[in-house]
């Protein structure tokens, strides 16, 4: 452990832009702006030092195509800090990492098991690839109306009746919180001979912090997409693709197929260095965030009206465990949706929070929080129930409607479509997505029925304020339909 920890205090990205430099190479390649001497104002707000690192590959960075020497030892020390067989840098975002796991095990036509709450991106990849796939849909909690994990019982059904599918991909946790029986589900998966892809957007801090989920690399799971950016302290678009026994150079092969050719130093350079804090000193930082979480869940719940939910919603099933970083509010009992406390939040608060839905909130903490900036939230959500709360008859309850899948996404994205008003779509096969973003699981995918009450999710969406997105007509006042 000691040669580890050892090993964990190296960032050879940084090391070599640090040596690049001291050097002062004259640059007479890209990018143009050559270190920031050619875009002042750029340079005036991005700074001198970011800019200086915005380079090009070349010998002594590596390329992250085929990476032979510092970017391939940062992989390998990412690697071991999450107990993966092998780690690969993605500028791209955690979409590009989801869709390249799904893409490195599934070919067109394969099976894939999944819930239907994911992230867009696991569906674009089977736009991509022609996967078709087997939903579990997730049950309700219909006092919250979030959904909720995978029961292990409702995958070993989908699997039995597709014991030819190829993957089974879970979410870890979902945005709220909810974890399924991991463990469980890859033994099951791995009897089979399915792959078992984790998308783990939400759960970097579960590899180093106590008292957490169990993390996917540790449950076994063949593919772990990580968003460092979210908890993990990285910059904006930053991410890691984590994978066990499975064929690593196939899978830079996939990547190599949607990942850019110019990969980002400013990205690449902090996945190294918050790697190297994670792996020195996650313990300490997760269990602060830990606290200062539950602090903040217990004087939320002290308000009244509000529900800031935890443990004490696992039932050993749908949620098998829970997450208790994410600081997850249920907003019903005030009267109003959750994404009306999001713009109250920010444009009467000043506070920005990462999402509001139709009954719920998710205020993200972690690594750069404090208890001062949790006063502030905790004293305007006070606030917003005392001037703003109204009756709470005749709102939506739900987040997640079932869907009617007609056809593979594919199929349906590439098919002649004709667009028609929302009023006139009831009984078409939608051809496009619809989704509030964040979170970004789509109400609506390619290939789905449309029905009454999808309809009546879109316009009570709109009305309370829901950033819509997926569809041509920007006022989603109409939908491509399937003819």
């Amino acid at each position: 452990m000691r040669d580890l920890k050892g090993r964990q205090k190296r960032a050879p990205i940084k090391e070599a832009l640090d040596e690049l430099k001291s050097m002062r190479v004259v640059p007479f390649d890209v990018p143009g702006h050559k270190r920031g001497r050619g875009n002042k104002e750029l340079t005036k707000f991005l700074g001198e030092q970011a800019m200086g690192i915005d380079v090009n590959s070349m010998k002594p960075l590596d390329n992250l195509c085929h990476p032979s020497s510092v970017i391939k030892e940062a992989e390998i020390l990412a690697a071991e800090a999450f107990g993966a067989k092998y780690a690969f840098f993605m500028v791209g975002g955690t979409t590009s990492s989801v869709q390249a796991m799904i893409m490195s095990v599934c070919k067109r036509g394969d099976k894939i098991i999944l819930p239907r709450n994911v992230h867009r991106s696991a569906i674009n990849a089977l736009i991509l690839t022609g996967a078709e796939p087997v939903y579990v849909n997730p049950e309700t909690n219909e006092r919250l109306g979030i959904s909720l994990g995978m029961r292990l019982s409702e995958i070993e059904k989908a699997v039995k009746a597709n014991p030819g599918a190829k993957a089974v991909l879970i979410n870890n946790p979902t945005y709220y919180g909810v974890c399924s029986y991991l463990p469980g589900i890859v033994s099951l998966a791995h009897k089979y001979n399915m792959k078992v892809l984790a998308d783990e957007a939400h759960g970097t801090h579960f590899y180093f912090g106590d008292n957490l989920p169990t993390p996917a690399m540790r449950a076994g799971a063949d593919f772990a997409s990580v968003s460092m950016h979210k908890s993990g302290g990285s910059l904006t678009q930053s991410s890691f693709l984590l994978v066990g026994d499975v064929n690593k150079d196939y899978v830079r092969q996939i990547i190599n197929l949607i990942q850019t050719t110019s990969g980002s130093y400013l990205l690449m350079s902090s996945l190294d260095i918050s790697r190297k804090k994670l792996a020195l000193e996650g313990k300490p930082i997760f269990e602060k965030v830990l606290e200062m979480t539950e602090y903040a869940r217990e004087e939320i719940n002290s308000i009244g009206g509000y529900y800031a939910y935890s443990k004490e919603i696992i039932n050993g099933s749908s949620v098998f465990d829970f997450d208790r970083t994410k600081l997850s509010v249920n907003t019903f009992d005030i009267g109003l949706a959750g994404i009306e406390v999001y713009d109250l939040l920010r444009d009467e608060y000043d506070i920005q929070i990462e999402f509001g839905d139709l009954g719920n909130i998710l205020a993200y903490i972690s690594i750069g929080d404090s208890y001062k900036g949790i006063e502030r939230l905790v004293g305007a959500l006070s606030e917003i129930k005392r001037i703003y709360q109204k009756d709470k008859s005749g709102m939506l309850r739900h987040e997640y409607i079932s869907p009617k899948v007609e056809l593979p996404p594919q199929d349906a994205f590439y098919s002649n479509k004709e667009q028609v008003s929302l009023e006139k779509a009831t009984g078409l096969i939608c051809g496009e997505f619809v989704m509030c973003y964040p979170p970004g699981i789509p109400i609506l995918a390619p290939g789905e029925r449309i029905t009454k009450d999808i309809i009546e999710y879109i316009e009570y969406s709109k009305a309370k304020g829901c950033l819509l997105t997926g569809p041509e007509d920007e006022q989603v006042e109409k939908l491509n339909i399937i003819v």
